[in-house]
């Protein structure tokens, strides 16, 4: 048992240590510029070990090294209270309510749109073409038009960044969920038409169950670009709060160990939050009998 979790860990521990070595040496290459202009301001030389100290402690680098982003980390999540407005678990929380929300629209949406398309030949051919051509629109333009049009209406605050959520993540539900409700063998579907059941009960009892392993393989994949739509709304809205507010203030500022540190923060959410849908997954799939 060990030894099989030691195998499935040696390659995950590989790819890290690799991401970690090319990370420093991008910020000896990156940083080296700033280190030499200042060594000749003062007229001296540096030598190579004073070159990776300078680059590996500059308070404002172009590339923060790990152990940087890290020292961040720990001082905003850990040792600053949740509900400062300097902790990255108050910005993780305000981005993560707006991203469960539109996630949640999607996914319903996402369904939805499915089940009609998956019964309605004139949605098939007149729907699906126009779900796939609404993802070719970069969502950066169109992000500041939904939060205007909202505003418009007076809405504003949480509804428009869930909305932004919602129109990322009902996409890949959507297709997923056609493909799993078309799935069934068309055996099992005649079987379903000789006990004369109704399209209700093939769609309860045949195309739901046989559709789950999509339906989660999509939520993963819709829970991870809600929280990119979540975070892209706070962009235009000048937020003050949310891992996109912490994104802009560390950009106005020059912050650039801040901003690696809401990004680092924004990834390990993401990760989660797979991670839970993968759980829920296994869960819902062990009830079904599915080994």
């Amino acid at each position: 048992m060990r030894s099989a979790l030691t195998s499935r860990a040696l390659p995950v521990v590989a790819v890290l240590l690799g991401i970690l070595a090319i990370w420093y040496l991008g910020a000896v290459w990156l940083n080296a510029p700033f280190a030499y202009d200042v060594a000749a301001r003062s007229d001296t030389e540096l030598s190579f070990a004073e070159l990776l100290s300078q680059t590996m402690s500059q308070q404002r680098p172009v590339l923060p090294a790990p152990h940087q982003v890290a020292a961040e980390m720990w001082k905003t999540v850990v040792e600053i209270a949740p509900t400062s407005k300097r902790s990255l678990l108050y910005h993780s929380g305000v981005t993560l309510s707006s991203t469960l929300l539109g996630f949640v629209l999607g996914t319903t949406l996402g369904v939805v749109l499915a089940i009609g398309i998956v019964h309605s030949r004139v949605l098939d051919r007149s729907l699906m073409p126009w779900i796939i051509t609404s993802q070719t629109i970069p969502i950066l333009a169109i992000a500041p038009m939904i939060i205007v049009i909202f505003a418009s209406q007076g809405i504003t605050g949480l509804l428009p960044k869930a909305f932004i959520s919602m129109y990322l993540s009902f996409f890949p539900v959507a297709v997923g969920m056609v493909k799993g409700l078309r799935s069934p063998d068309a055996m099992h579907l005649d079987l379903m038409r000789t006990y004369n059941s109704s399209r209700l009960q093939t769609l309860l009892k045949l195309r739901l169950p046989a559709a789950m392993p999509f339906l989660f393989a999509s939520m993963k994949v819709g829970v991870a670009i809600s929280l990119v739509g979540a975070i892209i709304g706070e962009l235009p809205t000048g937020a003050v709060a949310g891992l996109g507010a912490r994104l802009l203030a560390g950009s106005y500022y020059g912050q650039t160990v801040q901003i690696w540190s809401a990004l680092m923060t924004a990834a390990l959410l993401a990760a989660v939050l797979v991670i839970l849908i993968d759980i829920a997954s296994r869960a819902v799939t062990s009830r079904m009998g599915v080994r």
